[in-house]
């Protein structure tokens, strides 16, 4: 698509979802909806959802906005539809992070359905309070993870 590779960050293969216990998402938001490259990554998940290796996998989002009215809740709200489609258990972090979910005085990222920074013409950087929702979301998601392969 145009954007240049990165030696540094590992590329996964859909057929390797599987090995996961759980599947955390992050992409930048497009025009209010996912970026085309992470759209390209799940059509390429098709075999997996014709075998249906990916149902019953807890799956959470977190994403990046150019602004705040760059469609940070429509870009998961429409990804949603992707995990639906596999049969997976999404896990959205609600209002568990609390008071920093009603944070009004500072400007953040990020809402009920996942975690999320304004990235603006991308030189701005995450504020302490969008790395916290972060950090709570990636804990949430792995104790619940934890619960629901417990009980299976």
């Amino acid at each position: 698509m145009g954007a240049p590779a990165k030696s540094d960050v590992p590329i996964i293969t859909p057929n390797e979802l599987v090995e996961a216990d759980g599947i955390m998402f992050g992409f930048p938001t497009r025009f209010g909806m996912m970026a085309a490259q992470f759209k390209a990554f799940m059509d390429a998940t098709g075999g997996l959802w014709g075998s249906q290796k990916l149902a019953g996998k807890p799956a959470g989002i977190f994403y990046s906005t150019g602004s705040q009215g760059g469609g940070r809740e429509t870009t998961l709200l429409t990804a949603i539809t992707q995990l639906t489609h596999h049969s997976m258990i999404f896990i959205p972090v609600g209002y568990t992070f609390r008071a920093g979910m009603f944070e009004m005085e500072k400007v953040k990222g990020g809402s009920p359905y996942g975690a999320g920074t304004f990235a603006g013409d991308s030189s701005r950087q995450p504020s302490e309070l969008e790395l916290g929702l972060a950090f709570h979301q990636g804990k949430y998601f792995a104790d619940t993870a934890k619960k629901l392969r417990a009980s299976a």
